[in-house]
């Protein structure tokens, strides 16, 4: 049986239930992909290509010949476009897309590329409704209606601005659709609105927008003038790639610039070998910290039986407590005033963690020592060296892990940067002092 023209074009793509057109055309070889789009029908193309990232779709222009290449990229909304360039490879490249424009989007697009790519002003579109509040709801309707499809991308919320464009009010078209027509727009407008500066972080305009429960928000300047809109499509994108780049930091590895399958082998090395070396030499402390205390081990050789499992829980408490309070802070949950409230609550956590672990250890010696007569005579003196070594680690574990974000927020840095393996490291080296400063006091004196 023959396959029809049009089912032959519609499997050019992988057809993997649920999956994106994203994550379909991730799926294509990378030497087949140029053809592959080629092929597809023209309204399936311009889906794939607006649902790629910018960096892929900087890739795919750049093997496209120029006139294809000029219809695709003009696809594009104003902050896209602009997102795209900021991708090129070097000055030559952003030139030569900046040459497909038109001269009227070559300038906006210009502007938006002034501003970094992580600011409110390099994530707006310059291109929103206006309404002055002199209009009548007559005039604003049919102004609306001319503006739409034509030189406005796309329409949330009607912005009325004055003559010299200071945002003044906002209105929803459900309220322009049911005012009366000869009514001003300035007597309908809402004036407690909702709007992020133009020099925000990309982080808190998704978390002010997410928190608003708005469609879209305006981006204005110091002065009050309307510059732009970022609707919601845009902070999802900016979710994505700041929860992606906060998961990368919390496994200990320095973010990545592209995705993962167009990232070379010496940059995965690169990103991710200097963190490894911090923690090796780290973990050299821990060889230090051991040889501190090698009379103690000396005299009890038993001690290091249960090193890796005093270790690995301060560790991993600390771990768990890391990243919950990165995330919380990374989402506006916590502020940096409520350290001394979190400290209390990972104290008090810290110690029933450390309470359910010390009952666990001593059970654990215990039964060894009732069973199989383990330990000689000082089944209790070591298992309650165990159990305070525990309760002390995952409490001391807690109180790391909570804390060194809220520090390192403090002193200007991400808070990402509290990664799992650094607080397991640090929670390391300081539970063997606490481990063996317990032993010293509890069991030596014993034997």
């Amino acid at each position: 049986m023959t396959q029809s023209h049009d089912d032959a074009e519609f499997a050019v793509l992988p057809t993997e239930e649920a999956s994106s057109p994203a994550e379909q055309w991730l799926a294509v070889p990378s030497d087949e992909r140029v053809s592959t789009f080629q092929a597809l029908p023209r309204a399936e193309a311009a889906e794939v290509f607006q649902a790629l990232d910018p960096s892929e779709q900087v890739v795919l222009l750049d093997a496209l010949p120029v006139q294809e290449r000029r219809i695709w990229i003009r696809l594009l909304p104003l902050d896209a476009t602009a997102d795209v360039i900021q991708h090129a490879g070097n000055d030559e490249e952003r030139v030569a897309l900046l040459d497909l424009l038109d001269p009227v989007t070559r300038v906006e697009v210009q502007a938006l590329l002034a501003y970094a790519d992580d600011e409110a002003g390099g994530k707006m579109n310059p291109r929103y409704a206006r309404l002055r509040p002199e209009m009548t709801v007559e005039q604003a309707s049919f102004y609306v209606r001319h503006q739409t499809g034509r030189q406005i991308d796309l329409i949330y919320y009607l912005y009325i601005v004055d003559d010299h464009d200071h945002l003044v009010g906002v209105l929803s078209f459900r309220d322009l659709l049911t005012a009366r027509p000869q009514a001003r727009i300035g007597e309908i407008m809402r004036r407690d609105f909702t709007a992020v500066h133009e020099d925000d972080d990309q982080e808190t305009v998704a978390r002010v927008l997410q928190n608003a429960g708005l469609l879209a928000i305006p981006v204005v300047d110091d002065a009050g003038r309307m510059k732009g809109i970022i609707s919601a499509d845009d902070v999802l994108d900016v979710l994505q790639d700041e929860a992606t780049e906060d998961i990368q930091k919390l496994g200990g590895v320095e973010a990545l610039d592209l995705p993962y399958s167009r990232t070379g082998v010496l940059t995965l090395v690169r990103k991710r070998a200097g963190w490894l070396s911090i923690l090796f030499v780290g973990e050299m402390l821990t060889a230090t910290a051991i040889g501190f205390f090698e009379h103690e081990l000396e005299r009890a050789v038993i001690l290091a039986l249960f090193l890796p499992m005093i270790i690995s829980s301060g560790g991993n408490t600390g771990s768990q407590a890391a990243t919950l309070m990165v995330r919380a802070l990374a989402i506006g949950e916590v502020r940096l005033g409520d350290w001394a409230r979190v400290m209390r609550r990972e104290f008090v956590t810290g110690a029933a963690l450390g309470l359910i672990l010390a009952l666990i250890g001593v059970a654990r010696v215990l039964t060894w020592h009732y069973a199989f007569g383990s330990y000689s005579d000082h089944a209790f003196e070591l298992a309650a060296t165990i159990g305070a070594a525990l309760l002390g680690v995952v409490l001391w574990g807690s109180l790391i892990g909570g804390m060194l974000p809220f520090a390192l927020r403090r002193l200007g840095f991400d808070p990402a940067t509290a990664s799992a393996p650094f607080v397991a490291t640090l929670s390391d080296v300081t539970g063997l002092v606490i481990y063996f400063g317990v032993a010293k006091f509890i069991l030596l004196p014993a034997l």
